[in-house]
């Protein structure tokens, strides 16, 4: 759900740097865009490699020279130049030094975090790779590695270079705004600098970027609604999201999954700086369980398997994934710790309150299916399931 509103906000956030009319009215943009992927899901669209793969390679490219450029004409030219370069900064009150310091770091540390999310998708598909399965699902999360560390480290740096402030309120965090300023994404903000004078490269990497995040959106629809048909055949969600619709697809699944996320959106006016507060943490409430669960599993296996050169693989595969385990529940605390009351409780909160209703959707059937064979007798002929 969270994946949904945060891809979808960021979106229209990046589309709204670009069209004025947008950003006045992101919050409806956003919830129709998530009614027109839903639609579009409902209708049973089968995806397609090279139609998801023309936005990836679009934003990867654009970005790049972008990138490129600017630091082009940062090495060799005037210099890069954000609007907001000359904005200044409203300090946080008190004094930041020692703990506090340690305190601020550790927030931008899970804030960082955040650029992990993702990789998780390539794991969860490697069925779908050609043969050698294993090896060509590792060569893409490297390649995936590569590129992220690439683009990400690029950003950072020519931001700080072109001068570049992007704050949750701009209205109270920056100083010397001029009256109706609207703050744009952050590279929306470094595409206008460093490509000044030519606005079609501008909005390629606008809408390249909008793009890139309605895909990320739509994972969610390929996954939800199987997920929540599992669940459903297990008795923890209600028996109708285990029901296909006449394009074969989980239509009721699909319908909650957007419901949900317009829920979201509505609630927190389409801020991707809120909203992410609660994708985090619930991000890595799962990372961390399911490297315990990888642990347990290699433990598990290690005490039934003889093999010399088995029980090395294993070993070290468990040694890998509790080493992830430390990593992923490290961040786990620092994101409750850092953003509790920024708005982590309420993913907590609602961790909590769904778990509690699902228990109690099992406890449900279990109670009707004990009722159902208490009232049928053995010896009782039964009436045909068909009826004319």
């Amino acid at each position: 759900v969270l994946t949904v509103a945060v891809s979808m906000a960021s979106a229209v956030e990046n589309i709204g740097s670009a069209i004025d009319v947008v950003h006045r009215h992101k919050v409806w943009f956003a919830v129709a865009a998530i009614v027109l992927l839903a639609a579009v899901n409902l209708r049973g669209l089968r995806e397609s490699g090279a139609f998801l793969a023309a936005p990836t390679y679009l934003f990867i490219f654009s970005v790049l020279v972008m990138l490129g450029w600017g630091f082009a004409r940062v090495l060799f030219g005037n210099g890069v130049r954000a609007e907001t370069a000359g904005f200044g900064l409203q300090a946080e009150p008190g004094h930041w030094s020692g703990l506090a310091m340690v305190f601020l770091l550790a927030r931008a540390f899970s804030s960082g975090c955040a650029a992990l999310t993702g990789v998780e998708a390539i794991s969860n598909g490697v069925p779908a790779f050609r043969k050698p399965k294993s090896r060509n699902a590792a060569t893409t999360l490297l390649m995936l590695g590569g590129f992220s560390i690439t683009l990400l480290l690029g950003l950072v740096l020519l931001a700080r270079e072109a001068g570049v402030k992007y704050v949750a309120n701009p209205s109270t965090e920056l100083t010397g705004i001029p009256d109706g300023y609207r703050q744009k994404s952050m590279i929306a903000q470094l595409a206008e600098a460093v490509f000044s004078g030519f606005s079609p490269a501008f909005y390629v990497v606008a809408i390249s970027t909008a793009l890139i995040l309605m895909l990320a959106a739509n994972t969610a629809f390929n996954g939800f609604p199987v997920l929540g048909s599992v669940l459903a055949q297990d008795r923890y969600l209600p028996r109708q999201m285990h029901t296909r619709g006449d394009r074969l697809a989980f239509s009721n699944g699909i319908v909650f999954l957007a419901l949900a996320a317009i829920i979201f959106v509505v609630a927190f006016g389409g801020e991707v700086t809120a909203l992410i507060q609660l994708y985090i943490v619930g991000v890595f409430v799962s990372f961390t369980l399911s490297q315990t669960g990888m642990v347990r599993h290699w433990t598990r296996l290690l005490s039934v398997e003889s093999d010399p050169a088995g029980r090395r693989r294993m070993q070290r595969s468990r040694v890998i994934n509790a080493i992830g385990l430390v990593m992923t529940a490290t961040v786990l605390v620092v994101v409750l710790i850092t953003k509790f009351l920024a708005g982590a409780w309420i993913a907590i909160v609602a961790m909590m309150s769904l778990y509690v209703l699902m228990q109690l959707i099992h406890r449900h059937y279990a109670t009707v299916q004990a009722e159902l064979d208490a009232a049928v007798d053995e010896d009782e002929v039964l009436p045909p399931r068909t009826h004319s």
